[in-house]
């Protein structure tokens, strides 16, 4: 009896790795699940670098007006200028390999799984650290000597009270509204735990005088006193000790009282050396492919003044 011919619906025309079509399927597939998945990234400042292993996103003060007094000189004011550096952290990656034989003996299609679960775990990571990036421009001091911080609101029940906790996040558009920030671009993480309760909450999504800002059946609310809501499980709220080896920009601090992070796009910069991609190598000795998805990226406080938490104590 002879053998069957197989058709390897991988490869390229009937030639090269039995891979190479599902390969490119397979980085097409982290891309857009990666998109899909992150939230925080396109609520930031991105900056890519060709070179280097950090950038520099400069900082200025305010310009004040006056009187003038007929017949004296314009000479200009003096201004305080500064700069935040965001650094690289060392590359992420995801990487998966898959045998030829467990691929072909499998009775479903292994390859969008490991896909999915390559964008979700890179997507998760950068969110991470942006929302741990988030609380703590609310905690620090003005880039500019004498300028604002950040703002963070004590709500003793914000964790459990769907109403305080939009109480506290109309007070703090009051401080951003306080401190100039511009009214787009300002966004609000919460847990999914507060997202809900805000959500039941028939005052915020009344149709009658909210315009339509969410739907009680749906589960979902769209905004409060300006701010975008944004449900993610990734708001810190643990004790971050940090990793030293691998993380050149400060990650880490005590969130276990976070309850909400408030940010303006502003507030928070990323900097790309590397954008995600996806490389594939078979390896003849292990019989399969190795599938590394990958970013070298990094993030950093901008302005804290944008900036601003709500917790518990």
């Amino acid at each position: 009896m002879s053998d069957f011919t197989s058709a390897r619906l991988g490869q390229d025309n009937g030639a090269g790795s039995v891979l190479a079509l599902f390969y490119k399927k397979f980085a097409g597939e982290v891309m857009t699940t990666f998109a899909a998945t992150n939230v925080m990234l396109g609520r930031t400042m991105v900056r890519n670098i060709k070179s280097g292993k950090s950038a520099a996103f400069p900082a200025t003060g305010v310009v004040t007006s006056h009187y003038h007094v007929p017949g004296t000189e314009l000479v200009g004011q003096v201004t305080k200028a500064s700069e935040r550096v965001i650094s690289i952290d060392s590359l992420l990656v995801a990487d998966v390999f898959i045998p030829n034989i467990d691929e072909a003996m499998a009775e479903y299609e292994v390859r969008s799984i490991y896909s999915n679960e390559a964008g979700v775990a890179l997507a998760d990571a950068m969110d991470i650290n942006l929302l741990r990036v988030a609380v703590l421009a609310a905690r620090a001091s003005s880039t500019i000597t004498g300028g604002n911080g950040g703002t963070v609101i004590t709500d003793a029940d914000a964790d459990v009270n769907g109403a305080s906790l939009a109480a506290s996040i109309y007070a703090m558009a009051q401080a951003f509204d306080e401190k100039k920030i511009p009214a787009a671009d300002r966004n609000v993480a919460v847990k999914p735990a507060q997202y809900y309760l805000m959500a039941q909450n028939t005052d915020l999504i009344n149709k009658d005088w909210t315009g339509g800002n969410g739907d009680l059946a749906k589960g979902t609310i769209g905004s409060i006193g300006g701010f975008d809501i944004v449900k993610s499980i990734h708001v810190p709220t643990v004790n971050y000790a940090g990793d030293a080896t691998n993380e050149q920009n400060t990650y880490s601090g005590n969130f276990n009282t976070t309850i909400a992070a408030a940010f303006q796009k502003r507030s928070i910069g990323t900097v790309k050396l590397l954008d995600l991609a996806v490389e594939s190598e078979y390896s003849v000795r292990h019989q399969g492919t190795l599938l590394v998805a990958k970013f070298a990226v990094g993030h950093g406080i901008l302005r804290p003044e944008c900036s601003g938490e709500i917790k518990l104590s």
